[in-house]
């Protein structure tokens, strides 16, 4: 099957009768679909109406060409081809951020301006490849940070674990992980700075990181090998994550957590109640040689543990009303994943820009 050539469309603003003439006829031999117009008002009119190029004079008997020409950019990406009568004014072109994306004078030859509006579109069609080659990296980049997520629901005797991350782009910073000890189970929820592909090359150095402690039977020695591996490449890359990193015992229902600059974990009681665990410091990386304490709490049978991302507050006006809505969606859901699943509904409003991360962990009711 035969598929028909893209038909492109070109206006030509010119008060002259002659070089108007002359122009329609060197686009329509060029294999554009050409509308014409003598005046401003008449080429704002039909600018409008949607165009892939314009030609357009500088000196319009109602309008200055860049007037008009800024004012077309506010509605159109058309390609717009000034052209001007006076060589003085190509300093005027040249010297203001006019929106246009070329310049011919008068008299100017067919072959020039052919070659210039070729240039325009193969600068277009460059873009389009490049537009598609990173769009392709975007979404290798996402397929692997998913990758990293934990790919199987964790089973561990007397508890529910879920967790759920929605990114503001193909990628994001935050990022959580799990991972089943001897005597329970290590989790972490971070949110490096910022958004895109730096900010989840960040965090996924920090997940391999804090891995890599995962063996060090003290919590804040563990916390704190990690911290000073990562300080020197967030302080080249001028960023910071906050982190949460708990470790849960599971014959007593403690978790010893340490909480760096996240502020935003919460112990849900069986009752309903809740209590927002207190963080123990800045963020990792906000500045050199710090340390945190290490902290735990006790999850009593039907009592949750939610640790959020900022994402979500943008939904509220204060931590208070986040708080308690997160508490009523935790404590009346029937299941950790269900209660991730009610979070991540909330966010999907357009107040919500950053990245959002849920993750709940819940003692089973005896």
């Amino acid at each position: 099957m035969t598929v028909a050539p893209e038909i492109r469309r070109a206006l030509v603003v010119e008060d002259d009768g002659d070089i108007r003439g002359l122009l329609v006829q060197i686009l329509k031999r060029e294999g554009f679909e050409v509308t014409e117009a003598s005046t401003a008002r008449e080429g704002l009119q039909k600018a409008r109406a949607g165009a892939d190029l314009i030609t357009l004079d500088l000196n319009l008997p109602d309008g200055d060409g860049v007037e008009i020409c800024r004012e077309v950019r506010t509605f159109s990406d058309a390609y717009i081809l000034m052209i001007t009568a006076r060589t003085d004014e190509i300093e005027r072109l040249t010297g203001l951020e006019t929106g246009a994306d070329e310049y011919i004078s008068k008299p100017f030859s067919p072959r020039e301006l052919v070659a210039r509006i070729n240039s325009l579109f193969r600068r277009q069609s460059h873009r389009a490849a490049v537009d598609v080659a990173n769009a392709d990296e975007r979404q290798r980049a996402a397929e692997v940070q998913q990758n990293l997520l934990p790919r199987q629901k964790l089973t561990l005797d007397g508890f529910d674990l879920a967790g759920r991350f929605r990114p503001s782009r193909s990628v994001g910073g935050d990022f959580y992980d799990w991972y089943p000890t001897p005597d329970g189970l290590h989790f972490t929820v971070a949110d490096a700075m910022g958004k895109g592909m730096g900010a989840a090359l960040v965090a996924a150095t920090v997940r391999a990181t804090m891995r890599s402690v995962a063996s060090q039977p003290g919590l804040e020695t563990a916390f704190a090998t990690a911290a000073r591996s990562t300080e020197a490449d967030l302080d080249h890359t001028s960023s910071f994550v906050t982190l949460f990193h708990g470790r849960l015992d599971g014959a007593s229902g403690v978790v010893g957590y340490v909480d760096a600059g996240h502020g935003l974990a919460l112990h849900v009681a069986a009752d309903g109640s809740v209590a927002r665990l207190p963080s123990a410091g800045p963020p990792v990386g906000a500045w050199p040689d710090q340390t945190w304490r290490a902290a735990s709490l006790r999850l009593a049978p039907g009592d949750s543990l939610a640790i959020v991302s900022d994402g979500l507050l943008d939904i509220y006006e204060t931590v208070d009303r986040f708080t308690e809505a997160v508490a009523d969606v935790v404590s009346t859901a029937a299941s950790a994943e269900e209660a991730c699943a009610v979070l991540l509904d909330l966010a999907d409003v357009p107040e919500v820009a950053d990245d959002v991360t849920v993750v709940i962990l819940r003692h089973a009711r005896g």
